[in-house]
C-alpha cells in the first residue's frame, strides 16, 4: 500500500514538473513571437520609425513583457497627440495579434505618454508603498542638493506617498491578478480628486488618463517620473521650485548610471542595449556603483532578470560622469 502511495505521488510530481515545462514553453514561444507581432503592427499602421526608435520601442516592448521594467516613457517617435493615436493603433492590432500584449496600456499624465503592464505596476506600487526598495530623494529646492531617504521630512515626498496610495487604488494587485481593472471609487477620489468618473475598465482599452492624480499637489512631473519609472533615487522638488530646481541641477556635476542589457540571438540581439538610466548629482554618489542603493536597485534587478534569461543574456550597470550643464526638467 505505501509502495502505491510512493509511486501515486511520484507519477503527480512528474506530471506537475511537465506542466510547468510545458507553460514555461507556451511563454517562450509567446515571447519569441513579439517582435514580429510589434514589426507587423508597425507596418500594418504605416507608422515608419527610425531604426533607433524602433530598437528603442523594442527593447520597451520586451521589458514590459518580460517584467523587467513596470512602465516606459514613450519620448521617441513624433509628438502629442499623434503620438497617442499611432501607438494605440499598434497595441490594439498587437493585442489582437498575441495575448503577451494583453496587460499594456497606455498611460498619459498631463503631456507626458507611458506604456505599463498594469500587473507590473500594480507590483511595483505596492512594494513603493512598503519600501522594498528603499526610494532615495535628491531634493533640488536647496543648494547644494541633499540626500532625503525619509520621507516624512518632505511634505513634497509626502505628497508622493498620497500619489501612490491613489495609484493602489487605481491598480490593486489582487483585482489585477484575477484580470478586473477596478472602478474609480469615492475612497480613490477623495485622496487626490481625480476628474475621472467612469472605471478604468470602461474607458478606451488601451489608453488611462491619470493626469488628475497630480492636480492639486505639490508633487512636480519630474519627480513622479522617477518613482513611475522605477528609478532608485529620484528627483524632489514642488511645483512651486521648478526653476530653483533646473538651477540648482544645472550647476552640478552629474553620475550617469545605466543599466545595460543584452538580447538573446532569437530576440534580435545585437550588443549592449540601454535598459533605464538616471543621474545623481555627482557630490551625492561618490561611491558610484558601489553606493549601498545602487547595490540594492541591482539586486532588484538582477531578481528580476533570473526569470526571463531567456530572452535577456547580460544585464549590467555602468556608470559615467558628466560636468555641469544646462538641464531641462
Amino acid at each position: 500500500m505505501i509502495q502505491q502511495c510512493a509511486k501515486f505521488l511520484k507519477t503527480i510530481a512528474i506530471s506537475s514538473v511537465f506542466c510547468c515545462l510545458n507553460r514555461i514553453g507556451m511563454e517562450t514561444a509567446k515571447l519569441e513571437g513579439v517582435l514580429q507581432v510589434l514589426s507587423t503592427s508597425l507596418s500594418r499602421t504605416k507608422w515608419r520609425l527610425k531604426a533607433s526608435s524602433k530598437r528603442r520601442l523594442e527593447i520597451d516592448i520586451l521589458a514590459l513583457c518580460t517584467g523587467m521594467r513596470p512602465v516606459v516613457m514613450v519620448d521617441y517617435g513624433g509628438k502629442m497627440p499623434e503620438l497617442q493615436e499611432r501607438l494605440c493603433a499598434v497595441l490594439k492590432l498587437s493585442q489582437k495579434a498575441s495575448s503577451i500584449f494583453y496587460h499594456l496600456r497606455i498611460m498619459v499624465v498631463e503631456d507626458m505618454i507611458y506604456l505599463i503592464h498594469v500587473k507590473e505596476l500594480a507590483e511595483h506600487v505596492r512594494s513603493s508603498l512598503n519600501s522594498e526598495p528603499e526610494l532615495h530623494f535628491v531634493d533640488l529646492e536647496h543648494n547644494p542638493p541633499k540626500m532625503i531617504v525619509q520621507a516624512e521630512k518632505s511634505s513634497v515626498a509626502m505628497q508622493l506617498i498620497s500619489v501612490q496610495k491613489w495609484f493602489s487604488l487605481l491598480f490593486p494587485v489582487d483585482e489585477i491578478n484575477n484580470d478586473l481593472l477596478p472602478s474609480i471609487t469615492t475612497e480613490v477620489m477623495s485622496i487626490a480628486k481625480p476628474s475621472i468618473s467612469e472605471p478604468i475598465a470602461s474607458q478606451s482599452s488601451e489608453i488611462i488618463d491619470l493626469s488628475s492624480g497630480i492636480q492639486g499637489t505639490q508633487v512636480a512631473v519630474p519627480t513622479l517620473n522617477g518613482w513611475l519609472l522605477g528609478y532608485p533615487v529620484v528627483y524632489l522638488f514642488s511645483t512651486e521650485h521648478i526653476s530653483d530646481a533646473i538651477f540648482n541641477l544645472s550647476t552640478k556635476s552629474l553620475r550617469i548610471f545605466k543599466i545595460l542589457i543584452c538580447r538573446n540571438d532569437a530576440y534580435k540581439g545585437s550588443g549592449k542595449e540601454e535598459l533605464l538610466s538616471f543621474s545623481v548629482p555627482y557630490d551625492l554618489s561618490m561611491g558610484g556603483s558601489n553606493e549601498p542603493w545602487a547595490k540594492a536597485f541591482m539586486a532588484h534587478l538582477e531578481a528580476k532578470w533570473e526569470k526571463c534569461k531567456q530572452v535577456w543574456s547580460s544585464l549590467q550597470m555602468e556608470v559615467s560622469e558628466y560636468p555641469p550643464q544646462a538641464i531641462a526638467l
